[in-house]
């Protein structure tokens, strides 16, 4: 079964008002209709624009239609999602011919079962689409919590039919413990439901603000520390910046660049805490004065060290 585009169908873009989509009508009606035109299969084109007329000048079965064709275009193969049909009925408002059978197998599938229209003191129903968005937080909200305000573009049916978009500003609990490319769900924060229908809910992507101290595996958090030649060499106890404050960190003595030190249990928190690793970096002082010259040439003279020897060479 192939999807129908109404909107082609009638000629008018999606962004068409209800008065434009009756004018396209009336103006089609009396180019194909079977007791005056004359044109080739003018009871086929009446069939199409009546069914798209029925669609789309219902704002209801309107936003239900252009919530599906979002993910389809005009020729593609259909099929109804799964639970499509068990979530609303149609009272059989609007149509130009009460029998549906004059209508296509692909409003048959969307409007009623088998082929025949239901009726509903509750009309037409379907829950809400579930939406999803992207939301990016620092790596601290997912150590310590936050709440974030987030604004999102959401569609909208104004008076005349048509489907816009606006503004929708929420307040987001980030638990403590998120994960990168975790899923926060917001019940009811979707697509409005139809028919008094419930609304889909919302599903927050979660992603980090790209930070160069840091680098995250899962809950593990990686990030690099400087020291100085002597803290590296005679072992010092130092303060750092973490992602959850700051944290007193013990340089173990004779320690080079790259010697990595985890803390256990001070990465992402959760029923099982990443860790952290420090990966310790020996920053040497510049010897850009007399002071700094004459020190290091003293290491030159008093040190036998050769960094290219190798052990055991």
């Amino acid at each position: 079964m192939e999807f129908k585009d109404y909107y082609q169908a009638l000629g008018v873009p999606k962004t068409a008002t209800a008065e434009e989509i009756k004018k396209a009508y009336r103006k089609l009606a009396r180019k194909y209709h079977p007791d005056v035109s004359k044109e080739p299969e003018a009871e086929q084109r009446m069939q199409e624009i009546n069914e798209a007329k029925t669609v789309l000048y219902d704002s209801e079965k309107r936003l239900a239609y252009d919530q599906l064709s979002q993910q389809y275009q005009a020729g593609q193969d259909f099929k109804p999602p799964p639970d499509w049909d068990a979530g609303f009925e149609f009272n059989g408002r609007g149509f130009e011919k009460a029998d549906l059978g004059e209508f296509s197998d692909f409003f048959a599938n969307l409007f009623g079962q088998d082929g025949r229209a239901r009726q509903s003191e509750r009309g037409y129903q379907m829950r809400g689409e579930d939406r999803h968005a992207k939301v990016i937080i620092d790596l601290a909200d997912a150590f310590l919590g936050a709440t974030r305000k987030i604004t999102l573009q959401v569609p909208h049916v104004d008076a005349h039919g048509r489907v816009a978009s606006q503004d929708q500003i929420l307040n987001v609990r980030i638990p403590k413990g998120t994960r990168a490319g975790q899923h926060i769900r917001l019940t009811g924060q979707g697509s409005p439901g139809i028919g008094g229908s419930p609304a889909g809910d919302l599903y927050l992507e979660i992603h980090f603000t790209p930070d160069s101290r840091y680098r995250v595996e899962g809950r593990d958090v990686y990030q690099t520390v400087k020291v100085t030649p002597w803290e590296a060499a005679l072992g010092a106890s130092i303060e750092i910046p973490i992602p959850s404050g700051t944290v007193k960190l013990k340089v173990p003595a004779d320690s080079q660049t790259g010697r990595r030190l985890r803390l256990k249990g001070r990465g992402i928190p959760g029923t099982e805490s990443g860790d952290l690793y420090i990966e310790l970096e020996v920053v040497l002082p510049s010897a850009n004065t007399d002071k700094a010259r004459g020190l290091y040439e003293t290491m030159a003279q008093e040190l036998a060290f050769d960094p290219r020897q190798r052990k055991g060479g």
